[in-house]
């Protein structure tokens, strides 16, 4: 039986969502949990992947398991997993649903603090600058005029397409505190950082909102800006279809 784990982590002391050779990943975490808890070998497959440090408030990941689960299943799961890792919740759904294949739309947030903030120090990016939001968020627009963004990409990908349905893009300002609003059917690695440090570019002043038109249509990555750090960046989303419920 195929079941859907939903699953939240603080990245820091990850190399990223994916199982690495020479690193250790969420994925690989919870495998191994999984693999005491229910006493054989559990591969899981993620909605996406997430870079070194990224967060997530909210993703899924599906495997197959064919004994029952007892109702404290998800309560002894948290117990072995560690303490930047926890599992909200744990569904059965149908044989051919897919974590990442079937996943409708995604949603990113990047924070920014434009004051010291000693409590964000792992959660937060600190631009010591003034940033003017509103240009932000007239460039953020632009975004959903477009569908290929290959310039926001990074170089050395394996993709097929570089098209993306951006629905949502746009910043909300929370007293000292910036946050990026994203959603999509997919991204592309790096996207999400690489859009921020262009949109940052233009709200420092160094670059005009209109001059976002040029990048995308540019397809290329050293025309826009540098990508912004990865601790500021939350998965946050990810929806799916009924029709893969039982």
């Amino acid at each position: 039986m195929r079941y859907f784990l939903e699953l939240e982590y603080f990245g820091k002391a990850y190399h990223g969502w994916q199982r690495q050779p020479n690193a250790v990943s969420v994925q690989q975490v919870v495998e191994e949990a999984l693999s005491i808890l229910l006493r054989e070998t559990i591969e899981i497959v993620g909605a996406g992947r997430t870079d070194s440090g990224v967060h997530a408030r909210q993703i899924y990941a599906h495997f197959d398991y064919d004994a029952g689960f007892s109702e404290a299943i998800i309560f002894r799961l948290n117990s072995l997993l560690p303490k930047d890792i926890s599992v909200r919740s744990l569904v059965p759904v149908k044989a051919d649903a897919h974590a990442r294949f079937h996943a409708v739309s995604r949603s990113y947030e990047y924070h920014i603090v434009t004051k010291k903030d000693v409590f964000a120090i792992d959660t937060a990016y600190f631009v010591q600058r003034d940033l003017d939001a509103e240009r932000m968020n007239e460039a953020a627009k632009i975004l959903l005029e477009y569908r290929d963004f290959k310039c926001f990409s990074r170089s050395r990908t394996d993709v097929v397409t570089y098209n993306c349905i951006v629905k949502k893009a746009y910043w909300e300002q929370q007293e000292n505190r910036l946050i990026f609003h994203i959603t999509a059917d997919r991204f592309l690695r790096n996207m999400v950082r690489a859009i921020v440090g262009t949109l940052l570019q233009i709200g420092l002043g160094k670059m005009d909102v209109q001059e976002m038109h040029g990048i995308i249509e540019s397809k290329n990555r050293s025309e826009a800006g540098a990508s912004v750090p990865a601790h500021g960046l939350y998965l946050t989303k990810i929806e799916y279809p009924n029709s893969i419920y039982n």
